[in-house]
């Protein structure tokens, strides 16, 4: 079998065969990897015969010959129909307003420009297709919050409030946006509330979600929506009183008992509101007819997938469920959804619960003076054994996992044991789980983060099993996927940001600049190829800037080396190590000190204190140009610890840590009201900015 073959299939299917790595050393994937991609991608690649076969396949999935159901194009620009229609063909155009317009291709076979954003209806001799049309941009900071914004960044499970039973909810959420707005926060962006799989507690890492269509019920607080009374017998009723008193004293989320009370508590709570007789009735009934065949399968899923347990009693993979209930159009799952409607029932109910009390958390950010309000939190992929997965099989790529190579931030690389999109499953049917998707997580939100943006352009992937090093970039429309943004953030005039962190293509800041997606500058990062942190005004107008990430050690983690005590006993390093790693750290704080006592100089106090330190660097942050700042709550309070520590599992408490107060007094402490105080006034005062 020659390679030249090969290649050709795995260029046709939108795999690159070369590619750059992070220290900017040419890569190629070797063909025994190429051949492993290809064959989860379902292209069989093994001898000439099957590389024969799967360019057929691929031709017939990809041909140009054959009309997409939609089309995406830029606002006031022409669209190309000559691959599927004859010059001066005519045609009927129904834009989403309901105005119509009628004429014919011109001699190249385009249509004339539209200026209207919006999805409109194309009628070419006898075939119908949908036109996208998107703004030149997405909604802009500025635009929205004015100049100089500033916000912060939030574990959602980590909130606390009086009998939250253990876990952050909607209610704190509520609670902590108006604590933000009042020291005068316009943003609120947190950790993502995905679906996750109510039959498995044990897997709660918030980008590992069931899926990215729907909530995570855990979060809910019944009683913002049903009132404290049905609450308070549900308790009674299912003996929960001492385990949520338990649990809520806990300094970290304990997910499974969590999990076991809320689902109690929440089965007792809509046993009570299908008797009947309840006023909020309509509103669920609504709620459920709106969510249409999408809610409508990820209930049916929790349903199925809670009763196929496996031999050992434990929730399975769907493909591993019998054969008539692997797919969601399945005449055998209609039987079953109506043999077990009260079980679907309950899991919308619980999905009303949650979307509503999302909805009141954004009303209440907005109500107390937040221009932006929420930032939702979109991760990069979902399990592929996950509703979305089952839901949208021709959709997702189920049988390969996302990660990342090897690069700057984690030197062993990562794989994520999440699916993504397929390219062209998207755009067989229109792009629609994508957008879909987009609109499920703007739905209640002002902003939204898009995690690893970079998979709009590619994403590396990998066959399930196989480690980050063997892996391929997969390729994606990237500039339909921009284009498709672009016009959901204006149609609810939301701003975007992305996470560009990594291994990032060329051009791809460029492009995502260009459509008003801002990416992000972490301080810890900013540094010149010498080394030397970059002063506020070399920071671009084309991203946020943040102290640090989830992902990342807090500013008092950091100054202190606690992140590398902890890479050492989780065996990421050796204790030999310790010694080199402290004496390059000692040059990275000096570094640090330097920059901030030319740039923060208005802090007062000795910056080797934690907390002095964690006021410079609010200041210094806060005189970048960036049109947005997000000061994570970590860094806001000085703590020690952060969320999580990628490339573990057991061996860090990741998700778990709770603050270290009641969210509707979390940030008036004296010192964190001064170091927001800080934060505001330095916006006040950005030192400059270069172009981009």
């Amino acid at each position: 079998m020659s390679d030249e073959r090969l290649n050709r299939l795995a260029e046709a299917a939108g795999l690159s065969i070369d590619w750059v790595d992070a220290d900017g050393r040419d890569q190629r994937v070797t063909p025994e990897v190429l051949r492993a991609v290809l064959n989860g991608l379902g292209l069989a690649a093994d001898s000439d015969e099957d590389i024969a076969r799967s360019l057929e396949k691929l031709h017939a999935t990809n041909g140009d010959a054959s009309l997409p159901p939609l089309l995406t194009l830029d606002q006031g620009s022409v669209l190309d129909l000559s691959p599927y229609f004859e010059a001066s063909t005519g045609y009927r155009l129904v834009l989403e307003d309901g105005s119509r317009r009628e004429g014919t291709l011109n001699d190249q076979a385009r249509l004339a420009p539209i200026e209207t954003p919006g999805y409109h209806q194309l009628e070419v001799a006898g075939k119908r297709l949908t036109v996208a049309v998107a703004p030149r941009a997405c909604p802009s900071v500025e635009s929205v919050a004015g100049a100089n914004a500033w916000g912060l960044t939030a574990q959602l499970y980590s909130l606390r409030r009086p009998g939250d039973g253990g876990l952050g909810d909607t209610l704190a959420l509520e609670q902590l946006a108006r604590n933000a707005a009042a020291h005068g926060a316009d943003a609120l962006g947190i950790s993502p509330i995905h679906a996750m799989f109510t039959g498995n507690s044990s897997q709660y890492s918030p980008y590992s979600p069931s899926s990215r269509l729907f909530f995570n019920i855990l979060h809910s607080a019944p009683e913002a929506i049903l009132g404290e009374t049905p609450v308070r017998r549900a308790i009674e009723s299912c003996g929960l009183h001492d385990e949520l008193e338990r649990l809520e004293q806990l300094e970290l989320v304990d997910w499974d008992s969590v999990s076991r009370t809320r689902q109690c508590l929440l089965r007792a709570l809509y046993d009570d509101f299908a008797k009947g007789g309840n006023a909020q009735q309509a509103d669920f009934d609504s709620f459920r007819e709106a969510g249409g065949e999408a809610l409508e399968n990820h209930c049916r899923f929790e349903a199925l997938h809670a009763s196929l347990l496996g031999p050992e009693g434990y929730p399975q993979h769907w493909r591993d469920w019998p054969e008539e209930y692997r797919k969601p159009d399945n005449p055998a799952v209609e039987r079953f959804a109506q043999a077990h409607a009260e079980d679907v029932s309950y899991y919308a109910f619980c999905q009303w619960l949650i979307a509503r009390g999302l909805e009141r958390a954004q009303i209440a950010a907005h109500s107390a003076g937040m221009k932006i309000g929420l930032i939702s939190d979109l991760a990069v992929g979902a399990d592929g054994g996950g509703s979305q997965a089952w839901s949208r099989q021709d959709e997702v790529l189920a049988a390969l996992s996302v990660g990342a190579p090897p690069d700057i931030i984690n030197r062993q690389g990562q794989s994520w044991g999440i699916s993504a999109f397929s390219p062209w499953g998207l755009k067989a049917h229109g792009y629609r789980a994508f957008i879909e998707m987009v609109r499920a997580n703007l739905a209640h939100a002002g902003g939204m983060r898009i995690d690893h943006v970079m998979g709009l352009m590619r994403l590396w992937v990998m066959p399930e099993g196989a480690g980050p090093t063997e892996g391929a970039y997969l390729n994606y429309p990237f500039d339909d996927l921009l284009r498709l943004l672009s016009l959901e953030a204006w149609r609810r005039n939301a701003v975007i940001l992305g996470e560009d962190l990594g291994t990032v293509p060329e051009g791809l800041r460029e492009k995502l600049a260009d459509r008003g997606l801002l990416g992000m500058r972490v301080l810890f990062f900013e540094r010149d190829n010498h080394g030397t942190f970059k002063p506020p005004a070399h920071y671009p107008r084309s991203a946020i800037t943040t102290s640090t990430t989830h992902d990342l050690p807090t500013i008092n983690g950091w100054w202190q080396g606690h992140d590398i005590d902890w890479r050492i006993r989780v065996g990421q390093h050796q204790e030999h190590e310790r010694p080199a790693q402290l004496e390059e750290r000692e040059r990275e704080r000096a570094g640090l000190l330097r920059v901030l006592r030319e740039f923060a100089s208005e802090v007062d106090g000795e910056l080797t204190d934690p907390e002095v330190l964690a006021d410079a660097c609010s200041a210094f942050i806060g005189h970048t140009p960036a049109p947005l700042v997000l000061f994570p709550i970590e860094d806001a309070l000085c703590l020690l610890e952060q969320p999580n520590m990628p490339g573990t599992t057991d061996t860090h408490p990741n998700w778990r840590r709770r603050y270290p107060g009641e969210s509707a007094t979390l940030l008036d402490n004296p010192a964190c009201t001064r170091r927001l105080e800080t934060l505001a006034n330095a916006r006040k005062q950005p030192t400059g900015s270069n172009p981009r």
